[in-house]
């Protein structure tokens, strides 16, 4: 097959980019030629017209007119997009559309529902506009990147497509990264019959790590969403029990580093490539993931699953529910609650002969539900749904 692949990178690498990345090895591994078609933020005019760039995330005919050539000059398979926003617009559904090909869209956050991605304001859970035709609620919020003028075009993009039928019509196949997000998607008036779940993967298989370091770790964005607060709370209450390595930058880098400060056991080790974070999550006694959203997959949580190293988890980020298996390759608490997860901690250093156990599950899940080959498997099966349902739309 031969697939062209769609992304809007953001200024900073994501795990987004990374799912990406890794699906374009696993195909070209299988044989399949994969092509990128790629706008980045780091290109918008920050003195453009604030008219012109909301017009051009409502439909990008730039866009538009460039997908349209390429696939016309080419013989592709399959339209597969991972990011549209801001800059390529849905407007490269129809483009596909025009062509005769059939569009993959992967869900890798929750855009489609809500401006901010997140499904997260003020510090929790929010689901206001999830089944709104217009996310009006995000407006008197101001819910993305904190600016009701900001938000404005994201929230008439996602009401315009959501009224002419965009979402139902114009792609054949979506996939959700869990089944959580796949109910989620389709009280938001997605079609159920074109979602399929596959999660995110890890490949190559980094091989396990040993645990044999005398620390936990946390590795992801500093950020408000990410449970931070709760995890630099919780490392107050023990005491100095056992290191903690941070991984990671974003804007709440300052608390971390005065947490530093008043805490030695705590050490921020700033941004790592991936190459750098394996071997450190791989020797860590345990993950900690105490995130307050409902992120659509925890690309951390699965590295250190291939890892083998067990993870300490928020209960109620629905996912890891999927993800994290309570007492076999790790443990839950409730998000925001320092004391719980403080006591998830201790209950770990309280137990080895549990927590080497939890590393043979946690290698386990990765072979049986994270690796290469079966997301090659499920990847594929989406591919050869979307073709159908083109096809059957096109007699």
């Amino acid at each position: 097959m031969r697939i062209l692949s769609v992304h809007n990178l953001y200024k900073l690498r994501s795990g987004e980019e990374e799912s990406r990345d890794l699906e374009t090895m696993v195909l070209q591994e299988n044989g399949h030629q994969v092509d990128y078609y790629e706008e980045s933020n780091e290109h918008i005019n920050p003195d453009a017209v604030p008219l012109r760039i909301a017009l051009r995330t409502i439909w990008s005919r730039s866009s538009y007119r460039r997908i349209r050539q390429k696939l016309k000059e080419n013989n592709y398979d399959v339209l597969h997009v991972h990011n549209f926003f801001p800059q390529i617009s849905p407007s490269v559904y129809y483009a596909a559309k025009a062509e005769g090909v059939p569009v993959v869209q992967t869900l890798q956050n929750f855009r489609l529902l809500c401006p901010s991605g997140f499904l997260f304001r003020e510090g929790q859970v929010c689901e206001q506009c999830v089944s709104k035709p217009i996310p009006w609620h995000s407006l008197a919020h101001a819910c993305y990147r904190n600016s009701r003028m900001a938000t404005v075009p994201v929230a008439a993009m996602l009401g315009f497509h959501k009224i002419i039928g965009t979402w139902q019509k114009k792609v054949d196949q979506y996939i959700a990264l869990t089944d959580y997000d796949r109910r989620k998607f389709i009280r938001g008036g997605l079609p159920a019959d074109k979602i399929s779940v596959k999660p995110n993967f890890v490949h190559p298989d980094p091989l396990p790590g040993k645990g044999s370091g005398n620390y936990a770790i946390f590795v992801g964005r500093l950020s408000p969403e990410k449970g931070i607060d709760t995890l630099l709370a919780a490392w107050e209450k023990l005491g100095g029990k056992i290191p903690l390595k941070i991984v990671g930058s974003g804007p709440l880098a300052k608390e971390v580093i005065a947490a530093t400060k008043r805490l030695p056991a705590i050490e921020w080790l700033g941004f790592k490539p991936m190459h750098e974070i394996y071997p450190l999550v791989g020797e860590a006694k345990f993950l900690l993931f105490p995130s307050k959203w409902n992120e659509t997959f925890s690309r951390v949580a699965a590295e250190a699953l291939a890892k083998g190293t067990p993870v300490i988890a928020a209960a109620a980020v629905a996912e890891m529910n999927e993800l994290v298996a309570p007492g076999k390759t790790g443990l839950h608490f409730t998000p925001g609650d320092a004391d719980e997860l403080a006591n998830c901690v201790r209950w770990m250093l309280n137990n080895p002969k549990k927590l080497a156990e939890m590393r043979h599950q946690a290698r386990i899940a990765y072979t049986q539900q994270y690796a290469g080959s079966k997301n090659y498997a499920h990847l594929m099966q989406a591919y050869t749904a979307a073709r159908a349902v083109s096809a059957q739309r096109d007699r």
